[in-house]
């Protein structure tokens, strides 16, 4: 058997890809072993939601992905009317980003390799064990039969997760009871908006373009919602549902790709078996409504990337792991929640015609509309676990700061010089952040934390922060401890 690796991520997604970026940055030996042989063309994701966006931007990679996205200030919340509007949220990035999912993981695969990460394709793994020390993978590839180990494994393998099932976790949820039809297709007669949603008690579809000729139609179709997700989608099927529903078939020609999709939702009953982790789709499933899956996944990894760091390479203790999923459990939960909530939404009866006409009223209410937003842009996530010892300094704490998310603010430096916070965040390290000029307080958690220290005046205009003293902020942008001026 080869060297030991320091972690093995199962699947070359979004996800894995991010989470091997995270690793590799720290100086982790990483590999990832994905089953497909080669990258995927296909793209069921669309969209970049800001706190992705902010995720990306907390390692100074945001540029890439925004020369080849297109930037929405609005999204939807099951296809209502009344769409959200994003433009008012506290970021940097008050929109989500329009950009398929094979472009992302193009970029993210590209960024791993910049790390040194290496990505076997065409390895599917089969077997799996582990001990006190570690775990042991086995497959088959195209060269042959492999074997893995590695000190940590993370599945990041999908809903069909063979690491989950491998490693004996249960994933309790509902099966299928609804389907739904997408399609990527060339339209002779594109509808005059740049993207349309149509609802009443024939169905839904929505139009939404795609690239240069080629639009997206999306359809739930009460007379073809028990189909299995199994069988293929014509073009046939798709027009005959369209014209029903919408009247028109748009002049659709030319199928790029067509896929049935279901409402199958689970989530899995927990996120560590030993030396087993899982993330993104391996940990929750749910109908694709709102775009989440994806975002949420890459801040799962987001999330255990820096703590696994911690982990191997700092010496901090294996009972940190146990955070992750104390603090992104309830975002899972979350999630299937508001996505149950929009697969009911969509279903096409008189009496959920008339709920969708009540909450698109309620949502022209501006704070209602934010609210929402947050959550779906996911930039409400807190957590309120505090993962490592308090600094040791002569000023109270501050505990309602703990786990709270922070804006990309901008900072001035003792000396002069501006620096976003985002940007001290860049190498992946802890920030000690001190706001004027007491000494900065001891910081003894047991093991080396690897921490950058920065002095610089309050954030202006930003009076939350005028009675802070300092705070020292996690790798992922969250505060572990602030404490007073």
């Amino acid at each position: 058997m080869a060297e030991v690796l320091d972690v093995a991520v199962v699947g070359g997604g979004p996800t894995g890809l991010w989470l091997a970026c995270e690793l590799a940055l720290a100086g982790v030996r990483v590999q990832v072993l994905e089953r497909r042989a080669e990258p995927v063309r296909e793209s069921r994701a669309l969209t970049l939601h800001p706190r992705t966006l902010e995720v990306l931007a907390l390692r100074g990679l945001e540029g890439r992905f925004l020369a080849q996205g297109r930037p929405l200030p609005t999204g939807h919340f099951a296809m209502l009317d009344t769409r959200l509007d994003f433009s008012v949220l506290d970021t940097r990035f008050p929109y989500t980003l329009f950009l398929p999912q094979a472009v992302t993981e193009a970029l993210l695969e590209a960024r791993a390799r910049e790390l040194g990460v290496d990505v076997l394709r065409g390895h599917t793994v089969e077997a799996l064990r582990q001990d006190d020390e570690g775990v042991e993978l086995e497959g088959t590839s195209s060269a042959g039969a492999f074997q893995v180990r590695a000190r940590f494994v993370v599945g990041a393998d999908g809903a069909r997760s063979a690491v989950r099932r491998l490693a004996g976790i249960a994933f309790p949820g509902t099966d299928v009871t609804r389907t739904a039809m997408l399609g990527d297709v060339t339209l002779g007669e594109p509808p005059s908006q740049p993207a349309i949603g149509i609802s009443s008690t024939r169905g839904g579809v929505m139009v939404v373009p795609m690239a240069p000729g080629v639009h997206r139609i999306v359809i739930s179709d009460p007379l073809r919602e028990h189909v299995s997700v199994r069988e293929p989608v014509t073009l046939e099927e798709l027009r005959e549902s369209v014209t029903r529903i919408a009247g028109t078939d748009f002049g659709m020609k030319d199928p790029r790709w067509l896929s049935r999709f279901g409402n199958e939702t689970r989530i899995a009953d927990r996120y560590r078996e030993g030396r087993v982790l899982l993330a993104g789709d391996a940990a929750h499933i749910h109908f694709p409504a709102g775009g989440q899956g994806l975002n949420v996944g890459l801040q799962d990894a987001m999330n255990l990337g820096w703590k696994l760091a911690a982990v191997v390479k700092d010496g901090a203790p294996e009972a940190l792991l146990d955070s992750y999923m104390r603090e992104r459990r309830p975002v899972g939960d979350a999630l299937i929640r508001n996505t149950l909530a929009q697969t009911a939404l969509m279903s096409a009866t008189q009496e959920t015609l008339a709920l969708r006409e009540v909450m698109s009223d309620l949502l022209r209410a501006p704070d209602l509309n934010r609210k929402l937003a947050n959550a779906i842009g996911a930039l409400d996530v807190g957590y309120s676990s505090l993962e490592v010892p308090a600094p040791q300094v002569d000023a109270p704490l501050l505990p309602e700061w703990s786990g709270r998310r922070l804006s990309d603010l901008d900072l001035t430096q003792d000396e002069g010089a501006d620096i976003a916070i985002y940007a001290a965040l860049h190498p992946g390290r802890w920030l000690m952040l001190g706001f004027g000029s007491g000494p900065l307080p001891r910081w003894e958690p047991g093991w080396p934390p690897r921490a950058t220290l920065l002095r610089a005046h309050r954030p202006v205009g930003r009076a939350e922060f005028r009675d802070v003293g300092g705070m020292l902020v996690r790798p992922d942008g969250h505060v572990g401890w602030a404490w007073a001026a």
